[in-house]
């Protein structure tokens, strides 16, 4: 599965820097698939669909920090365990129960987004 940042969150700032695959970003921030991963140009992703690694794309939250889901592996590739988790002082990285996928998947996305 994915994790989520809750309401709960203070803004610290302190997960983002943490993410291998800049899958958090700023509240208000809109985001984009090449941010800190090889994508870029136009990407066919495995499911089939397709978008420009470039372009921006709208912000989840405009309050508080977000996880692109698509973008998360929970650290599957670079970590033991998810990093965001990890430093989070006030616990509201959480596994989040909308997106829930195997390790397969997540170790897929990171191969995907990174290469060998």
């Amino acid at each position: 599965m994915a994790i989520k940042i809750t309401d709960d969150c203070i803004n610290c700032g302190a997960c983002e820097p943490e993410c291998p695959n800049s899958a958090i970003y700023e509240g208000a921030i809109d985001w984009r698939w090449q941010d800190k991963t090889k994508l870029s140009g136009k990407v066919t992703f495995p499911d089939g669909t397709e978008a420009d690694a470039g372009t921006y794309n709208q912000a989840v939250s405009d309050d508080v920090y977000y996880i692109v889901s698509g973008k998360c592996t929970e650290c599957k590739g670079f970590h033991e365990e998810p990093q965001c988790k990890a430093v989070c002082p006030v616990d509201c990285c959480i596994d989040d129960p909308d997106h829930r996928e195997t390790e397969e998947v997540l170790f897929d996305r990171q191969h995907f987004m990174h290469g060998a």
